[in-house]
Order: C-alpha cells, then structure tokens, then sequence
C-alpha cells in the first residue's frame, strides 16, 4: 500500500525537441524542472509511473542537519532556507514545519557519538545543543524513557511527502515545464560522442541534455549505457497513525523508533533501529565495496533472500531502445510494509511514551532507498558522456535535501554559479 498523493494533471503531448530532458519524477527531478521553468530554460520530465510514485511520497519527511555528514551540511542548510519559502514559492501548502528534530540515547556511548559529530561541525553555525534527560522531558513531556540525554536542533523540520512534490510540480507547469506521467525513457542517442537526445516507449525527443533523477532505477539505466553507478537496496517500513494527542511537535529519533507529527494530526512512525536488506545479485557484484558500511550498521539490517531477489533478477539489465524495458514492466516499486519491524516500532514507543498507547494504525506503507557505498548521493556530470548529469543515491536523506539538490542540478546544467560547491557529490569519486 502506497500513501495518497496529491494528484497533477500532467501533459499528454510530447514535444520533439527541448533543451533539457529530465528522467524520474521524484522530488529532487521536479525541484530542478522547476528551477529550469523559472529560468525560461525549456524542460521535459519524463516519469514512468507515476510523479512521486515511489520513496519520494514513501519517505519520513524529516528536513534535517542533525548528524549529518559534514560534507553533505551545506546542502542540508541551502535546503532548509529553500524549503522555508516553498510554500510561497510555488502557491500551495507543502506541509513544512520547523518545529525541531531531537534524537535521544540510551547509553553513554551513543551520547559521545552526537558530541563527535557535534564537535566536529561546529564550524557550520547550526544551533544544534546537546541535551540533558531532564531537557528532553521538557521538549516532549510524558515520557518514561531512560534516556542518558539527546542531541537537538530546533532549526530543523518536517515536510508532507505526499504534498510537496505534487505542488512543486503544479508550479513547474505553470511556469512552463512539459511533464508527462507513464512514459519511461528507454535509452539515449548521440551525436559526436554527446547526447543529442533520449528514446522513449512514446518516441524520440531531441535535447542537448539529461539530467537523470531515477532513483533506485538509475544504476540499471546507466548499467545499460555501460556506466556503474554502485547502488543497493534498503527497504524502510513505515506506519501512519489515526490523529491523536501526542508528547510535542518536535521530531523525535531514538535507536529503535522515530516519530514525528503529521499534517492529519496523526503521527509518522517507524523502526529507526532496522532496514529490510533483501539481496539481489547487485549484492554480488559490488557488494564488496560495502564491507566498512556493513560493519558498522550490521546489527541494523534484517539481511533475507527471496522474492525480492527473483523479481529483481527477472529484469533485464541491457537492452535495445526497441525493446520494452524493466522501467515498462514495473511502473512502480511497491514493496509490503514488514508488520514485525512496524510493531517493533510502536511497541519500542509505547513503552518510551505512555501517551501512544491509544495509538491507532491508520495505513502502513515501505519504500526502497537507493543506497551509496559513502551514504552521499551523486550530484554531477558523468564524463564518460558528456551531455549527462546524476541527481541520484540520495541514501534515503533525499527528501530533506531536495530543493537544494534540485537547484544544484540545475545549476550545473546552466553552467551557472552553483548553489555551493558540488565536489563532495562528483560521479567521479567512485
């Protein structure tokens, strides 16, 4: 089950020549079709399924800097001034609430993780404290968790998934963005060793340039350009509850849950402790490349082969622009929220928070993160290709970043002055 998203009337008309042509319509895609509209730059996105069909409607909807890496902070800030004016900016509600995000511990051990990273960004300006277990009772009262304290950053916030790609695309139209909805490119041509164009299951549009903004789908698109994009698959159950009283406003993380208040009045939960890691045969091919991030989050992954691994070994990895591809077979990944990781959740809760005992489970949902061997998405051209940009393995943070990463996209596609400094997110670094 997929949560609600705001429906767009999207275009039914394809045009035989743009200037840039976007592949994906997740949230980072429709950010940079949007920053290409406001600069009369003519654009196309094209998605397969449907816009925000899959992680970007599926995520947590958390706008945070709080642990982030300190390369990926100044993205993390862009993108909290951006989403502070989305709203304005595109004429409807995107949900975005600055009420703060805190993460509590229960060991001494995790408190000395947040004062290293805290320590170690504390040249960024962010208004980031650490707490004490007396302080976290004040920001979320009614708890009887044994917490050894927290870290929290009230700058920090929330958006609706399922409204702030929806309206952030509406504005992208309205400016003159052409977006079309169940039409999945199929490769691209060139000219001279630059792309000239895409080929898609609807025909052939010219362009001077891609940015590709697929998602989990995207090392598979590249794989058949002959590209390696290193990406696996994580699976995050989440849980919506029915609207009730809750603790605060605030965000809260702790090692085996996380909660945070939805625009309904409900809450969004998950088990923060624990990501479904169904194997595939990418596992076996670059897996390798992944030892230093399964030694340190092992005891997070719930490792299982399957289903998942059969119906990702039935889709094709190369193909021709005549064929009909994996991206026509599955219009959309919809992976079965896991109940036991969700209970897990809500059960690890209600004993941090009485108050969620009369939690009621109002719908359930999973999404699949595109995961990097860095955890830091890919955000440049590829050179091997020129003409080809990546906005992509976002490793589950995409959501928060998304307007800056968008408008860094867009940036350098435009050759102009970038939002800030890309390096840390070059193609070229793997």
């Amino acid at each position: 089950m997929a949560p609600v998203i705001t429906a767009v009337h999207t275009s039914a008309e394809r045009p035989s020549a743009t200037t840039v042509v976007i592949i994906g319509g997740g949230i980072v895609g429709l950010t940079a079709a949007l920053t290409l509209a406001e600069r009369n730059i003519p654009v196309v996105l094209l998605e397969k399924g449907r816009l925000a069909g899959e992680q970007s409607s599926r995520n947590l909807g958390w706008v945070r800097k709080t642990s982030r890496a300190a390369e990926d902070l100044p993205l993390a800030q862009a993108a909290d001034r951006l989403w502070a004016g989305m709203a304005r900016r595109v004429g409807s509600e995107v949900g975005y609430r600055q009420a703060g995000i805190m993460f509590v511990a229960r060991s001494e051990a995790q408190m000395a993780q947040h004062e290293s990273w805290l320590n170690g960004v504390s040249a960024s300006g962010l208004d980031t404290r650490l707490l004490s277990h007396t302080e976290i009772g004040r920001l979320a009262p009614g708890g009887e968790g044994k917490w050894a304290g927290g870290i929290y950053t009230p700058s920090d916030g929330r958006a609706e998934p399922t409204l702030a790609a929806s309206a952030i695309a509406k504005a992208a139209i309205a400016k003159g963005a052409v977006i079309i909805e169940r039409c999945a490119v199929r490769g691209v041509t060139t000219r001279n060793g630059r792309i000239d164009g895409v080929v898609t299951e609807c025909g052939e549009i010219r362009c001077e340039q891609v940015l590709l903004a697929a998602g989990a789908w995207s090392r598979r698109f590249l794989g058949n350009l002959n590209i390696k994009l290193p990406t696996l698959p994580l699976i995050c159950s989440v849980l919506r509850t029915k609207p009730m009283n809750g603790p605060t406003e605030v965000a809260v993380g702790a090692p085996d849950f996380s909660f945070r208040k939805h625009q309904d009045g409900g809450f969004i939960v998950t088990q923060r402790g624990a990501l479904d890691a169904p194997l595939t045969l990418d596992h076996l091919l670059i897996g390798a490349g992944y030892l230093p991030q399964l030694r340190h989050a092992r005891d997070n992954l719930r490792i299982s082969i399957g289903r998942y691994f059969i119906q990702d070994l039935a889709l094709s990895r190369r193909w021709r622009t005549t064929q009909k591809t994996p991206f026509e077979r599955v219009r959309t990944l919809d992976p079965q929220a896991n109940p036991t990781l969700n209970n897990e959740a809500l059960g690890n809760l209600r004993a941090a928070w009485p108050v969620f005992n009369q939690a009621e489970v109002a719908e359930a949902w999973a999404g699949i993160i595109d995961v990097t061997p860095d955890s830091m998405p890919v955000i440049g051209p590829v050179e091997a290709l020129p003409g080809l940009m990546l906005a992509t393995g976002f490793s589950g943070h995409g959501f928060g970043t998304s307007p800056a990463a968008g408008e860094l996209a867009a940036d350098l596609l435009c050759g102009s002055t970038p939002l800030v400094d890309p390096t840390p997110w070059r193609f070229s670094r793997f």
